[in-house]
């Protein structure tokens, strides 16, 4: 039976949020502190050029669970997420999105949800329960075609994988490694291997709001073939790898359903 989280590690990468990034901040704490969760917010700045980084150290100050770092690998989504991941220090981490995108609330239902024993949470936005607002309606239909191609080669329920906004234990998050992708590519390639690699996971609805502020990092021409490149890789993995990477090859632990 998997341990209770004790520590939660909230992982938010940061490119160019100055609009946001303090909304964000201050949303989540509040709402994190209102349930009493023991957390952590472990915020990136990916090379930001606007004020971003001098924001989070002001932020810092006066808020102990705000722990900032600069990126100090290449610039990146992916990058940036995994070198928070490096240096969080909780039992468990949420990505979360730095543009209020993400509902505070969803945070608190993965804590809990993770305390049921599950080694991972996917939050989903097209599902019955969730709320989505103002997504664009070309990103959408892109989007739901690409999850639904994902369905049919992993054979899986999940029809949010793209989604970042997403809870792993940290024995999972070490047992996906290496990590490969440097942008939104990581997305999809850290749950895929949680659920190639034997990890138990649930799926509960989520809440997603468009972006209020700032411009959205997210490029759909130059992120194509990055896709591609990493569903195939985990595919791979899945079919021809005869198990080596699977968890009852790495630490043994009793499954649930998801």
């Amino acid at each position: 039976m998997s341990s209770t989280i004790e520590l939660l590690s909230i992982i938010i990468p940061a490119r160019n949020e100055e609009g946001c990034l303090s909304d964000t901040i201050s949303n989540l704490r509040e709402t994190l502190r209102s349930q009493t969760l023991n957390f952590e917010l472990v915020v990136v700045d990916d090379h930001s050029t606007d004020q971003t980084w001098d924001i989070l150290t002001q932020i810092e100050a006066d808020n102990k669970e705000v722990i900032p770092f600069q990126n100090t690998t290449d610039p990146g989504f992916g990058n940036a997420v995994r070198f928070g991941l490096s240096k969080m220090s909780g039992d468990a981490a949420v990505v979360y999105m730095a543009d209020q995108s993400d509902d505070p609330e969803d945070v608190v239902r993965y804590w809990e949800k993770l305390n049921e024993g599950y080694d991972c949470v996917f939050g989903s936005r097209f599902t019955k329960g969730s709320q989505v607002i103002d997504y664009p309606i070309f990103k959408y239909i892109l989007n739901r075609f690409a999850n639904k191609v994902i369905q049919i080669l992993f054979r899986i329920r999940l029809n949010d994988t793209t989604n970042a906004f997403k809870a792993y234990r940290k024995e999972v998050i070490e047992g996906c490694q290496p990590l490969l992708s440097p942008h939104f590519n990581l997305t999809v390639e850290l749950p895929l291997k949680a659920i190639i690699r034997g990890y138990t996971w649930s799926t509960i609805p989520i809440s997603w709001k468009n972006r209020k502020s700032g411009t959205a990092k997210f490029k759909i021409k130059e992120m194509g073939s990055r896709y591609i490149f990493i569903i195939l890789y985990a595919w791979l993995e899945k079919f021809f790898s005869r198990g080596d990477y699977h968890r009852s090859n790495q630490t043994p632990k009793e499954e649930k359903p998801d």
